[in-house]
């Protein structure tokens, strides 16, 4: 599936000088595929190494971190010499071998002709001060697919460039805007995790079966996050790290009109009060990529964090699809427009997911004061 970024891919290739490349998102975001298929239509050969996959590939880096000396055992691991001028060597699931993460900072100071790309999930819960290159690599986020990309995943590719190509000068043609309106609703039940993508791409024709298809990959994707946070959460207590993580779709139904509110940590995990309570267990879903926190403003003003408050935001799902097969709302609801309470926010759960797609990592959101009368 084509993915937007692609583009800055292509740029990382052509910078000069180009340090090595270090893709990071949830899982499941597409991170694996799109290096591959970059590498395969910009680069001679690729040499691709998965630490999960192989663990002998971690022991590789405990006696010291020379690129040249790394090179050479890559080169008998995997049975072909590596080109450092021409070809790509891709590190992924990096997040499993520290030293791999450390050794980015030698690759980049004295291997700087060979294109590396290191990908990883959950590597803002695996780099720490001791193991991160700090200036001597290129971050890229890859979020789930935008609405742009999934009307693309699903060969809409006139839709995709019309969207794409809107103005606003002018409205959309009638018959152009009836089919993006109804697309738009399948994105809200389906998301943009490109696995999801394509399972309800290939039973398209019949739109029962897909969703009914999409919806239980979502079920055990879910399932699989569950596992990461009881697996990684270290010193953090995994259950509140769940508990919160399940609060979210309740608490932005919340609010009957339909406006997403502020989040509520009485409500999050019970027995608990207080941000500096659910710091660590939020901190965690925000670094694992599984939330988006947009602070509140009262006012605005130049800088914009000056006018926010650590303990008032709201909390968005990082994929709209699966915020929606975690509250358990039935697909057929989301088709018919009949929301109810769920309208407002999974409308703003949509805008917030295209920002943070689209670069945007620091989100604010507006809340007025209520005014008080007098009587």
């Amino acid at each position: 599936m084509k993915r937007t970024i692609s583009t800055a891919l292509e740029q990382w290739k052509t910078d000069n000088p180009r340090k090595p490349l270090l893709l990071h998102g949830a899982r499941q975001v597409g991170k694996t595929y799109i290096i591959k298929a970059f590498g395969q239509e910009h680069f001679p050969r690729v040499h691709y190494l998965n630490f999960e996959e192989n663990e002998l590939i971690g022991h590789f880096f405990e006696r010291d971190l020379r690129p040249a000396r790394l090179l050479e055992e890559f080169r008998f691991y995997l049975g072909t010499a590596i080109d450092p001028q021409h070809d790509l060597l891709v590190f992924d699931e990096i997040q499993r071998c520290p030293r791999a993460l450390t050794s980015l900072k030698y690759f980049c100071e004295e291997q700087p002709d060979l294109a590396v790309c290191a990908a990883g999930s959950l590597l803002g819960l695996a780099i720490n001060s001791e193991s991160f290159p700090v200036g001597k690599v290129t971050f890229l986020n890859l979020r789930p697919m935008n609405f742009i990309e999934f009307l693309e995943g699903l060969e809409e590719i006139q839709l995709a460039d019309c969207l794409r190509g809107f103005s606003g000068e002018k409205p959309f043609p009638d018959a152009a805007h009836e089919r993006l309106w109804d697309l738009w609703k399948s994105y809200l039940v389906v998301g943009g995790l490109p696995e999801v993508v394509k399972t309800y791409w290939e039973l398209q024709t019949d739109r029962f079966a897909a969703i009914r298809s999409a919806r239980k990959l979502q079920r055990d994707l879910i399932n699989a996050y569950l596992a990461d946070m009881a697996k990684h959460s270290g010193k953090v207590n995994a259950m509140h790290i769940e508990r919160l993580w399940r609060s979210v779709p309740a608490q932005l139904a919340r609010v009957q009109d339909g406006t997403a509110p502020k989040f509520r940590f009485r409500d999050a995990v019970a027995g608990i009060r207080g941000y500096e309570r659910i710091a660590g267990p939020l901190d965690w879903l925000e670094r694992a990529d599984l939330v988006m926190r947009a602070c509140i403003l009262d006012a605005v003003g130049a800088p914009l964090d000056g006018y926010t408050k650590k303990n008032r935001f709201k909390l968005y799902f990082f994929d709209v699809g699966m915020l929606n097969a975690m509250s358990g709302l039935p697909p057929e609801v989301i088709m018919q427009y009949g929301f109810g309470s769920y309208q407002g926010y999974m409308a703003e759960n949509f805008v917030a997911q295209e920002l943070r797609a689209a670069g945007d990592d620091m989100l604010y959101s507006w809340q007025a004061v209520p005014r008080r009368w007098n009587s």
